[in-house]
């Protein structure tokens, strides 16, 4: 007697209501290019300083800069010195290697990170915009079928000195009026007091935009903050540096709309 194979079970269809960009590493150029020149200049694995920034869980200097509870001249000090401890550096990139399955290489007995010199060198990296995104969001927001929100980990409450602003290159505010126009809402970690992957940051951005987390799809650089979106019922897009435009035309097919011409694929 034959078999007959059960048929496939269709797609879940989502209706999107909204779609939500992380800014550094999406809207704007990836900070994480001048970490790792930074890194490289001072002789570090790749992704050593990451992973330390990441292994203070929700209590680091960089994690509390980010929710508006200490201001920026108290962060620098405070980020370089944790950035320094090579105890804790160390056992996080051992951690990180044996995730990846890779090899530890050689790690650092004494490490002395400038924490100014690196946030600035952070900030400088990503005041540029990525193109694609940026049309991406033009096209949508011209449509008017979805709202586009930015959710992101930012300085917005953050109050900087004038000699500041213009050494992180801040001169036309912390978020500038262009940035901040592209969206129908801009939630910024330090101004709400909390911040990705925490998942009440995510809920906030919904319930400020009447809009279910199924009815979302949020494009981030960062693979732990797009688990957290998806824990939530969240659809996600994995923005990978140098590749932007793979992410736009992923994001053209889920929500059906042409989102970049490919003839200005090569000028943009």
């Amino acid at each position: 007697m034959r078999t007959v194979s059960p048929s496939p079970q269709p797609q879940e269809c989502r209706v999107y209501k909204a779609v939500i960009f992380d800014i550094g590493g999406v809207v704007m150029r990836s900070p994480f290019i001048a970490i790792a020149a930074y890194e490289q200049n001072l002789g570090l694995p790749i992704d050593y300083i990451n992973t330390s920034i990441v292994g203070y869980g929700s209590q680091g200097a960089w994690q509390k800069f980010e929710r508006g509870e200490i201001d920026i001249l108290d962060f620098y000090p405070a980020f370089g010195r944790e950035l320094s401890d090579t105890v804790h550096g160390n056992r996080c990139y051992r951690k990180y290697c044996e995730r990846k399955g890779i090899p530890c290489p050689q790690l650092p007995e004494t490490l002395a990170v400038n924490g100014r010199e690196l946030f600035g060198a952070m900030m400088h990296a990503s005041q540029t915009y990525d193109p694609y995104i940026r049309e991406a969001i033009l096209r949508i927001r011209a449509a008017g079928k979805h709202r586009v929100i930015a959710l992101t980990n930012n300085f917005a409450k953050i109050d900087v000195p004038a000699a500041e602003l213009n050494f992180l290159g801040w001169g036309e505010g912390v978020i500038p009026d262009h940035l901040r126009d592209l969206f129908d809402d801009f939630c910024d970690s330090s101004a709400l007091g909390m911040r990705k992957p925490e998942p009440e940051f995510y809920l906030v951005a919904c319930r400020r935009n009447k809009i279910k987390p199924t009815e979302a799809i949020f494009l981030d650089d960062i693979g732990l903050n797009l688990k957290a979106a998806k824990a939530l019922g969240m659809d996600t897009i994995l923005v990978q540096i140098g590749k932007t435009l793979e992410a736009v035309k992923e994001l053209e097919r889920r929500i059906e709309m042409k989102l970049i011409d490919s003839k200005s694929d090569a000028k943009l």
